[in-house]
């Protein structure tokens, strides 16, 4: 058995009625450390963090159910079909991302688990229509999410944010020289991570993965540690200061990006794009094209592509290959993307203007022919957009 985390005072902190309250810590008692994940790979037991966030978001869910939602819910055996769709229903009209909401339901499906209810939770698209909500997610990359790929000179804004926060800006560069996440950045115990050039990275990482990353640029690489070590908590030897808890600096680390506009709303990216460019960058310096969301040109050999998938794939810290898309793209998605969207009305007219040549027209829109009769036939069915 692993570590297990106090699921009895942090369900108490939420000061349940007793029964509701009892029967939260008999289910935990028996499944808090519990694996569900059919896909997962790793024989590791369940990390600290998992479990934290398990027990938090199924007990935040409960309080919202009572308080927001009006459900006197005095036990999680009673919970049914029509309580998960209501929080679907309030995590939509508050605006939540539909990553946001599959982990919740993630979490509450575990709980399902639990109790030998594998039916109660449903897929998100079953509580309604993701398109309409905004509610589709991308598993590979629809654009560039890189800082260069949205104009930003990244030594300049880092040298910008330095002056704010010297360690908030280490942290960023170890993001960008090494493909870190933030908290993995944050927890980066760089005196004693790097070992037989390779930095291990073992903190903070997704699901408890440790990983190795190639030090592969060392004229820039081992400067840069050595700097991280001299600015390292003498305490805990991470790059957190020590004036703060984790959870104090994260809330930190987003102020000061904020305050520099590095927000999606105000330059299109955010810190996560520094893990984006150093990915897209190390794809590139292993095939020696550029990846297919910066428009590379598809690589004449399956072969390499493939390995840079892979290589890729390792320095990110995941089990497959095709993970790597969420980087990279795929060829098929950038090029589906660069075709104009024409619509029916188009269609029409450009029909007209080549006198009814549907070649002609088809070329003109940039499209195919079979997509010139299917926008034709939608002209004809009535939609005349």
């Amino acid at each position: 058995m692993g570590i297990r985390i106090d699921f009895r005072g942090k369900i108490r902190s939420y000061a349940f009625p007793a029964r509701l309250e009892g029967e939260l810590i008999a289910l935990f008692e028996d499944n808090v450390d519990r694996v569900i994940s059919r896909s997962r790979r790793s024989r590791n037991a369940l990390s600290i963090k998992t479990q934290e966030y398990r027990l938090l978001n199924v007990c935040a869910a409960v309080r919202e159910l009572r308080q927001e939602g009006g459900y006197a819910v005095e036990s999680p055996w009673s919970i049914r079909n029509k309580h998960v769709q209501w929080l679907v229903d309030n995590w939509v009209r508050k605006g939540q991302t539909a990553g946001t909401i599959e982990n919740k339901l993630t979490y509450l499906r575990a709980m399902a688990e639990f109790m030998n209810k594998p039916y109660l939770v449903k897929t998100l698209a079953e509580y309604g229509d993701r398109t309409e909500h905004g509610l589709v997610r991308h598993y590979v990359a629809q654009e560039d999410k890189s800082w260069s790929g949205n104009g930003i000179d990244i030594d300049a804004k880092i040298k910008e944010i330095e002056r704010t926060d010297e360690w908030v800006g280490v942290q960023l560069r170890l993001m960008w020289l090494f493909g870190l996440r933030v908290e993995e950045s944050a927890k980066l115990q760089p005196g004693v991570a790097v070992r037989g050039g390779m930095l291990h990275v073992e903190r903070g990482t997704k699901g408890g993965r440790k990983r190795e990353v190639l030090i592969d640029m060392p004229e820039t690489q081992y400067p840069l540690l050595a700097r991280a070590a001299s600015l390292a908590n003498p305490r805990t030897g991470s790059t957190t200061p020590t004036d703060y808890t984790l959870d104090q600096w994260m809330s930190h680390f987003y102020e000061v990006l904020r305050k520099h506009g590095l927000v999606r709303k105000v330059t299109g990216c955010t810190a996560h794009g520094l893990r984006h460019e150093y990915l897209q960058g190390l794809y590139q310096r292993s095939t020696g094209d550029a990846a297919p969301v910066k428009r590379g040109a598809r690589l004449a050999s399956r072969e390499v592509h493939e390995e840079g998938q892979r290589v890729v794939a390792r320095a990110a810290g995941h089990s497959r290959p095709t993970k790597s898309n969420a980087y990279l793209s795929t060829y098929a998605v950038q090029e589906r993307l660069s075709k104009p969207v024409v619509k029916p009305g188009q269609a029409a007219l450009a029909l007209a203007a080549a006198n009814g040549n549907k070649s002609h027209a088809a070329l003109a829109l940039g499209i195919s022919r079979r997509s010139l009769y299917r926008l034709l036939d939608s002209y004809a069915a009535g939609d005349q957009s």
